[in-house]
């Protein structure tokens, strides 16, 4: 699929770029350095620009490979990137994917977040026809739990130690019958 790109209100999601006219490596690297983007998501390491660099590309060929969407979230104006927001392990045959979020340590306590994953699950359900849309955090991420609970997602399963699950189910395709 062709990068898609969404007016999500006060946001604007498009593409990450380093193109000469929008470099958006700085913003990751620093995203990335912040100690409670560390502290939750310690496996994820961009460190300098061309690590961001690489990490760009590999979205834009994920697009393509149609496994993951991946957003900036930018500021309208200016076009700062702020964080990112995205669909990961998508399989568009049974209809599922895994969301993610973070945001840039200036960009935090805004609900820019909550806002920007709202748009990318409404997205997901309405342009990708997805059933479900999975979350997953590590339990004490108060900020990932907000978010999860004002988009309405419901826990799945039992509780793990090392992760909390959750669940959106897209009423649409799929109802809830009860």
């Amino acid at each position: 699929m062709e990068a898609v790109e969404i007016n999500a209100g006060g946001y604007y999601l498009r593409v990450m770029r380093d193109d000469g006219r929008v470099d958006d490596r700085r913003r990751i690297v620093e995203g990335f350095a912040d100690p409670e983007f560390v502290r939750w998501l310690p496996h994820i390491r961009v460190g300098d620009l061309a690590a961001a660099r690489g990490y760009i590309a590999r979205r834009a060929e994920d697009w393509v490979a149609d496994r993951r969407y991946s957003w900036a979230v930018a500021d309208p104006v200016t076009g700062v990137m702020l964080g990112e927001v995205l669909l990961k392990e998508v399989d568009l045959v049974s209809g599922t994917a895994e969301a993610g979020v973070w945001a840039h340590p200036d960009a935090r306590g805004k609900g820019m977040t909550t806002q920007a994953l709202g748009a990318v699950v409404r997205f997901g359900f309405d342009a990708l026809g997805l059933r479900r849309i999975l979350y997953r955090y590590s339990p004490g991420n108060v900020a990932s739990a907000r978010v999860a609970a004002k988009l309405g997602f419901s826990p799945v399963g039992d509780d793990r130690d090392d992760f909390v699950l959750l669940e959106l189910r897209n009423a649409g395709v799929d109802p809830v019958v009860g």
